[in-house]
């Protein structure tokens, strides 16, 4: 599996987003669209992202009962996104569910992934706040079995994991890595963090980039950086 930079266009407007990709004269890097974005625009922003020959990783990170995920995950398949995502917290049933419902009468779907624990969670937060007493590796390490178990493709975790998910998932169990920063730049909001080039080293498959690129003077040049230390 090769390896991809995923910009994150957390953005709240068409015109904000469709500006942005503008300035990839000729590139069509894959992108990220999360809940702010769909949610002011809706479905249409990713027909017409798609439309310019974009890869979209839908981050809805669904969460619900299963037949409702379910049910949810049959209309995101008729998107033709690349890769959507779930809470792996839903449980294995929630999970299995969400698989059946994204798969298509022609058996065809999206990549699906779990998030195990969000990066901006730090484990004191996770034992504070959601009583959960094991150490963040365990926690993450058995949420990822559970995906894999419920036939899911791969998971969203922090670039510190990434190997350990694949030693326990196997190398063809995805990993999907948001918390990237520039050596040189800030973390923001997030906790457990990494530079391209040691998520590269680490073994994850895609990274996610939002504000190293998005916010850069120059955003292009960034994500050809992010493509340097990552890709090649």
């Amino acid at each position: 599996m090769g390896r991809d930079v995923i910009i994150a266009c957390d953005f709240n407007s068409r015109e904000e987003t469709l500006r942005f990709l503008d300035k990839f004269e000729g590139k069509k890097p894959f992108v990220k669209i999360g809940m702010e974005l769909f949610y002011a625009e809706g479905p249409s922003i990713v027909r017409e992202i798609k439309a310019r020959g974009h890869k979209i990783f839908l981050d809805l990170k669904l969460h619900d009962i299963p037949n409702t995920v379910k049910k949810a995950m049959a209309v995101l398949s008729g998107l033709d996104v690349d890769m959507t995502n779930l809470h792996a917290g839903g449980t294995s049933l929630m999970m299995e569910a969400a698989l059946e419902g994204l798969t298509r009468e022609d058996g065809t779907r999206p990549i699906l992934i779990a998030v195990t624990q969000l990066t901006s969670t730090s484990e004191e937060r996770m034992k504070s706040d959601l009583l959960i007493d094991k150490p963040m590796d365990e926690v993450v390490m058995h949420y990822a079995s559970c995906a894999k178990s419920a036939g899911l493709d791969g998971v969203v975790c922090s670039p510190l994991e990434a190997g350990a998910v694949h030693e326990r998932c196997g190398k063809n169990f995805i990993t999907v890595t948001p918390g990237i920063r520039f050596a040189d730049g800030a973390k923001g909001d997030q906790v457990r963090v990494m530079t391209p080039a040691d998520a590269k080293a680490i073994g994850s498959d895609y990274i996610v980039v939002g504000r190293p690129i998005t916010a850069a003077e120059d955003p292009v040049a960034a994500y050809e950086r992010c493509l340097r230390e990552f890709v090649d």
